[in-house]
């Protein structure tokens, strides 16, 4: 009875067996579109060489032979698994020279695979794919600066976008201290979701020109670490660099680089998202605007922690409902002097009572000349210094001259361009009182005749 049983069950286990390694061997053929498929009565697939079949949607790396462990070599596989996708005919339309490739998708099928150079697409004009479900190592041959996702033309193209609707999901990308992670290059509507990129030596994310790249619920540090690393001072690298316009970033952790967004374009929108990169005291930045009067940036709903934000002349920026943390601060620095249509509103600051200004001008290379609809104000603090471009004081006294003087509170020097007082006496008679001047960021309110007053003063840089 028992030795019926051990029968039995081997008889199971082979036929188990058979069927899986039947599975493996047809989807390697089904992936490299040789063969059609018909399921049979038994369950299995049976394989035909209709000549005629369409080709699969899915392409498993494994099946060309990559190997999941990490221990060999994979480029060429992976490679090969893409180059047969990109080859689909196309479904439909998409930007002017883009084939859509109707949803294939690059499956890595949950392993970790070594790589020696860039996964790089051999042509452009390609969309509607998807690469994911895996991680992906840079071997120690691996070029230096490269990146591990590529997403640029292997060859010259003339297209106005080379790539559209290309979505790179559940991705650990470890660089290896090698180079990059993604590089994203005059493509159209880009999706980079929940993807792990570490151990990069030079950017995380690169996206150069092209339109409408999201990036969210992604986590990007040059090491892995959950704050308070000896080695802080010696970050180095940048988490994410959008060089190009109309791009967002949401719900993204960038926790160590020595600078966490570096931005260059126009109408980029960044939310949610959590700096903890080098600290500013150690020579680090959240974000940083490097586009001098085209900034046109909205920074909404984030947390920076221990490290903030630098505008280069900013033009159209709004910075609102943020909190910094640690004594992390808000620079506005001047290169052709320009300021406009800014808003910091909304946020909080908490420091450790060092008396650091929440927000500060750099006029190394000159003033700010040109300042104009400027909004700093509705912030709140704790152990921080409060600067704001809207001022209010009082001052009480018994004469016929009353100061006040706002330059601890204002953010820039020697600019009031409007006062609002009120001026409440108990006098007998009520004087004659009159704005007498508007120099060094001080105000100065006097009446005819010396009498007990209280004067409510109201300064705005901004109108």
């Amino acid at each position: 009875m028992e030795n019926s049983r051990i029968a039995v069950l081997l008889l199971s286990f082979i036929t188990v067996h058979a069927v899986y390694e039947h599975d493996q061997y047809l989807n390697a053929l089904l992936a490299k579109g040789d063969v059609d498929y018909n399921t049979t009565s038994s369950g299995l697939v049976s394989a035909s060489g209709a000549a005629n079949a369409a080709p699969p949607q899915v392409f498993h790396v494994t099946a060309y032979g990559a190997d999941p462990t990490g221990k060999v070599d994979s480029t060429n596989a992976i490679i090969a698994a893409i180059s047969d996708a990109l080859k689909l005919p196309g479904n439909g339309f998409l930007m002017n020279g883009i084939v859509n490739l109707g949803g294939a998708r690059i499956d890595l099928d949950g392993g970790s695979y070594l790589i020696s150079r860039p996964i790089q697409f051999p042509v452009s004009g390609r969309g509607n794919l998807l690469i994911h479900g895996g991680s992906l190592k840079a071997s120690n041959s691996f070029p230096n600066g490269g990146y591990l996702i590529d997403l640029s033309p292997a060859s010259s193209s003339s297209l106005e976008y080379y790539y559209e609707f290309v979505t790179l999901r559940d991705l650990l990308l470890d660089s290896n201290y090698r180079g990059g992670g993604i590089q994203v290059v005059k493509s159209v509507r880009i999706n980079i979701d929940n993807c792990y990129i570490t151990h990069f030596s030079t950017v995380g994310i690169s996206v150069k020109g092209g339109h409408e790249t999201s990036i969210r619920h992604s986590y990007l540090g040059q090491h892995i670490t959950a704050g308070g690393d000896p080695g802080e001072r010696n970050f180095t690298g940048t988490g994410i660099e959008l060089l190009g316009n109309d791009n967002s970033i949401n719900d993204v952790v960038i926790f160590s680089a020595a600078l966490g967004i570096m931005i260059t374009g126009q109408a980029n929108i960044i939310s949610e998202v959590h700096c903890y990169n080098k600290a500013t005291g150690f020579g680090g930045t959240g974000i940083y605007l490097k586009l001098p009067g085209l900034t046109q940036t909205r920074i909404v709903n984030s947390y920076f922690d221990f490290t903030g934000i630098v505008a280069e002349d900013p033009v159209q920026l709004t910075i609102s409902n943020s909190f910094f943390l640690g004594d992390a601060y808000i620079v506005l620095k001047s290169i052709k002097g320009v300021a406009n249509g800014v808003n910091i509103v909304d946020n909080m600051f908490s420091g450790s009572g060092k008396g650091i200004d929440t927000v500060q001008l750099d006029q190394k290379m000159g003033p700010f000349k040109q300042i104009n609809q400027i909004v700093i104000d509705g912030n709140n603090v704790n152990g921080m210094n409060l600067k704001s471009t809207i001022a209010r004081t009082s001052v009480q006294g018994n004469g016929s001259s009353w100061v006040a003087d706002f330059n601890s509170a204002l953010v820039f020097p020697n600019l009031i361009k409007r006062v609002d007082y009120t001026f409440i006496t108990g006098a007998a008679t009520f004087p004659v009182h009159v704005l007498r001047n508007v120099s060094g960021n001080k105000v100065v309110i006097q009446s005819q005749a010396p009498v007990p007053a209280s004067v409510f003063i109201t300064a705005d840089q901004g109108a």
